[in-house]
C-alpha cells in the first residue's frame, strides 16, 4: 500500500493547469461513440475512471485511438454497438457504470458489469429501478432477476432491449449520475422522457447532448431529452476539472503569503459551489479570461491567503460542491467560526462514507469535528497536528488530507495514496511545484 508523508509548507504560490474535467471526459466518450461520425475530445482526462470508458467502448466494438490527452473516436450511431465477449470492468468508476448503463438499456444483448471492492459496495438501484421501467432487467450472480426497488450492486449482468419505453421520473435525489443514465437511455425511446430533480445537479450531460443535435428541452431541474435520436458529436474540448483545482486553490486559502492561479477550468453554475461557499467564508477568489469550450464555461481562478470565517452549507449548495465536501470541511478547521454542513447524506455513498472518514480522519489530527447523520459540526479554527491517516481509498479524501497536512505542525503520513490517480494523476507533480518552503 502506498503512502506519502507530508510535511507543513510556508505557502503554496504559481500558475498551473489541471487535467480535463472527469465529467465531462466520460461524457465526451460515451455521445462520441454512439455519434453517426467521427468525433475527437481534446484535453480527454487521462486517468483510471475514464480510461475504464473508454475500454468499455472498445470492448463494444468502437474504435478510439489515443495520444496522450487527444481522442479520435469512430462513432457508431445509437445501434452500432456490439455484445462484449468478456466483463466489462468499471473500476472505481461509479460514473462509467451508472452512465453505461443508460446506453445499455438501448442494447438488445447481456453485459456482465464489475468493479473494484469500493464500487462494489456502491448502490446501483437508484438507477436500476427507472431503468428498469424504461425495458432493462437486471440479473444477480445466479441469474436471478433483481426485481426494482431492491438493493443492488456489482458485480451484475444486464439485458437491454430495442423497445425502450419513454418515462417521465421524479428524482428523489439531485444525481448527475442518475439523470444522465435516464437521459441516455431516452436516446432510445419510442417517445420524450423527462426527469426532474429536487434541484439541479450538475447539467453537463444536457449541455453535451444539445451540442451533439439532440433534441432536448429543459426548464429549471426539469429536463426532456426526445428519442429516437441522432447523435451528431463532432468534437469536445474538456476544461480543467474545478474538482481537482479545488485542492490546490484550498491549499492557498491557507497558507502564509500564497496566491495560486488555475488556467482553463470549466465554471459551469451547476460546480461552482466550491468557489461560492469559499467566498461565504470570507476566500479571496476571482475569475479571469472567461471563455466558452464546448458549450461549457471556462476560465483561470485565482485565490489568495485570506481569513477565513464559519458558514453554513446546505440545500441547493450541496449539489453543486458535492465532490468538494471534503476539502470544504479540512477549511472549516481553519476557519473562526462554526461551520455546519447539512444535508449531505449522499456522501455516505461515495467512494468511501466520507462523512464517517472526514470525521475520523480529521479527528486524528486535532480537529472538532462532530459527524452528523446527513452532514458535519466543525469548529475553528485549530491548530492541526500531524498524524497517521487514511484515504480508505478515496481519492478525494487523499488529496483533501494533504492539504491538511500543508497547515498542519509536524509530520503527516497518508496511507493508501495510490487512489488519486483515479481523478488527478498528476496532483503530486503540481502539489510539490506550487509549495514554497
Amino acid at each position: 500500500m502506498e503512502s506519502k508523508t507530508l510535511r507543513p509548507a510556508a505557502g503554496f504560490a504559481g500558475a498551473v493547469e489541471v487535467p480535463g474535467d472527469k465529467s465531462i471526459s466520460h461524457r465526451a466518450v460515451i455521445l462520441g461513440a454512439l455519434s453517426n461520425r467521427v468525433c475527437t475530445v481534446d484535453n480527454f482526462l487521462v486517468a483510471e475512471d475514464c480510461l475504464c470508458t473508454v475500454e468499455a467502448f472498445r470492448q463494444m466494438g468502437i474504435s478510439i485511438d489515443r495520444q496522450d490527452r487527444h481522442l479520435q473516436i469512430r462513432g457508431a450511431g445509437l445501434e452500432g454497438l456490439k455484445a462484449p465477449k468478456q466483463p466489462v470492468e468499471c473500476g472505481n468508476s461509479g460514473t462509467t457504470t451508472r452512465l453505461l448503463m443508460g446506453v445499455l438499456t438501448g442494447q438488445p444483448f447481456e453485459v456482465r458489469l464489475q468493479g473494484d471492492a469500493s464500487l462494489s459496495r456502491r448502490p446501483m438501484d437508484r438507477v436500476i429501478e427507472p431503468l428498469s421501467k424504461m425495458g432493462a432487467f437486471f440479473l444477480d450472480e445466479q441469474g436471478a432477476r433483481l426485481p426494482a426497488g431492491r438493493q443492488a450492486h456489482l458485480p451484475l449482468r444486464m439485458v437491454g432491449t430495442r423497445n425502450v419505453k419513454p418515462l417521465q421520473w421524479k428524482s428523489p435525489v439531485a444525481s448527475a449520475q442518475v439523470k444522465s443514465a435516464i437521459l441516455l437511455a431516452g436516446l432510445y425511446a419510442s417517445g420524450p422522457t423527462e426527469v426532474s430533480e429536487p434541484s439541479l445537479s450538475r447539467d453537463h450531460t444536457e449541455r453535451m447532448l444539445k451540442a451533439s443535435g439532440v433534441s432536448l428541452e429543459r426548464s429549471g431541474s426539469r429536463v426532456v431529452v426526445h428519442g429516437t435520436a441522432t447523435v451528431r458529436a463532432n468534437s469536445f474540448k474538456v476544461p480543467g476539472d474545478l474538482s481537482s483545482a479545488a485542492f490546490l486553490l484550498a491549499a492557498a486559502l491557507l497558507r502564509g503569503n500564497s496566491e495560486v492561479t488555475v488556467r482553463g477550468v470549466g465554471v459551469n453554475p451547476t460546480r461552482t459551489g466550491f468557489v461560492d461557499i469559499v467566498k461565504a467564508m470570507g476566500g479571496i477568489c476571482r475569475f479571469d479570461s472567461t471563455t466558452e469550450w464546448s458549450g461549457e464555461p471556462v476560465a483561470d481562478i485565482s485565490v489568495k491567503r485570506s481569513a477565513l470565517t464559519g458558514t453554513t452549507i446546505s440545500g441547493e449548495s450541496i449539489p453543486r460542491a458535492i465532490d468538494e465536501i471534503p476539502i470544504l470541511a479540512v477549511l472549516a478547521t481553519q476557519a473562526r467560526g462554526q461551520t455546519v454542513i447539512s444535508d449531505a447524506q449522499e456522501l455516505r455513498l461515495k467512494e468511501s462514507d466520507r462523512l464517517k472518514a472526514v470525521t475520523q480522519e480529521l479527528t486524528k489530527m486535532g480537529a472538532r469535528i462532530v459527524e452528523k447523520s446527513d452532514g458535519l459540526i466543525i469548529d475553528g479554527p485549530t491548530a492541526l497536528k500531524g498524524a497517521v491517516v487514511k484515504s480508505y481509498g478515496d481519492h478525494r479524501l487523499a488529496m483533501s488530507l494533504a492539504v491538511a497536512a500543508l497547515a498542519a505542525e509536524g509530520e503527516t503520513v497518508i496511507e493508501d495514496v495510490a487512489c488519486v490517480a483515479t481523478s488527478f494523476p498528476t496532483f503530486w507533480n503540481l502539489w510539490d511545484q506550487l509549495r514554497t518552503s
